[in-house]
């Protein structure tokens, strides 16, 4: 089973919230949210499999090619484990497909869904980087790919602490392993157009860095399509919108969680969020 961590309030009716991680990262890269969610909420940190405290977990069988269904499944196991029926899920980048995926294998545990620098689509621009990491994967060390797809998502000068955070991570990823979830980006074309195309009505926030180019336009049409969603944009922030802009992002996600709990559905808007 996955590595995973617990915050517990001492309240038998908190809600729990589970934070899944992107590829090449691991459950310390919340670090700037655990203090504030863990006031309201109880809070769920997992290591995706390969990744942080989750490597070489999983039995010798599971050691093979593996899907999004295989790594959404892992979540699940560890929910029923812990006895949590349903939760509200928070995702970066990679994350929120997984959380997404969730949605659809098991609905009846998500209330609502937080999904943060959310992949939606590949534009041209993101196709042509997975050609040519496909191309290249097995001459160039990973590491070097991994760096050059940092930077080509995270351009700015003002990146530079969620792409080092990132490249940090990664460093701790097996290239057996990093080869295992680069595969993966051969499923992400069709299963994007099929969540596109399916509506959950499960209440979803969507939080995007304002310098998210690469995949904040598909969110803003997505949103006009999908019942019960909302997009909030961050300003001076990119794809990894928890760790460019932390307070915003928290208040903005601990407050719609907080109406969802209380059975309120927030007022359709785009939000554009001020950041100094």
């Amino acid at each position: 089973m996955l590595h995973y961590k617990t915050y517990e309030l001492d309240d038998p009716d908190a809600s729990w919230v589970v934070f899944v991680h992107g590829a090449g990262g691991s459950s310390s890269i919340w670090f700037l949210q655990i203090k504030e969610f863990i006031r309201y909420f109880n809070v769920l940190l997992v290591d995706l499999r390969g990744h942080g405290r989750s490597k070489g977990m999983l039995p010798h069988k599971e050691e093979r090619h593996y899907d999004f269904e295989d790594i959404t499944r892992d979540i699940i196991e560890v929910l029923d484990s812990l006895n949590i029926r349903k939760a509200h899920f928070i995702g970066i980048s990679l994350g929120t497909i997984l959380i997404r995926n969730l949605s659809e294998i098991a609905p009846e545990r998500v209330t609502s869904m937080v999904l943060g620098g959310a992949i939606l689509r590949l534009n041209i621009r993101a196709r042509v980087l997975v050609a040519l990491g496909n191309m290249f994967k097995r001459v160039v060390p990973y590491m070097w790919l991994y760096r050059f797809f940092a930077w080509i998502i995270m351009p700015s000068p003002r990146h530079k602490k969620s792409r080092l955070l990132f490249v940090n991570e990664a460093k701790k990823v097996a290239q057996k392993e990093f080869m295992r979830w680069f595969r993966l980006t051969n499923e992400i074309t069709p299963l994007l157009k099929y969540f596109e195309e399916k509506d959950t009505g499960i209440p979803t926030l969507y939080l995007m860095g304002d310098e998210d180019h690469m995949f904040l336009p598909a969110v803003r049409y997505i949103i006009t399509r999908h019942t019960n969603s909302w997009l909030e944009v961050i300003g001076n922030s990119g794809h990894v919108c928890n760790v460019d802009q932390p307070a915003e992002f928290n208040s903005r996600a601990i407050l719609f969680l907080k109406k969802i709990s209380s059975g309120i559905l927030p007022q359709p808007a785009v939000l554009q969020c001020a950041s100094s």
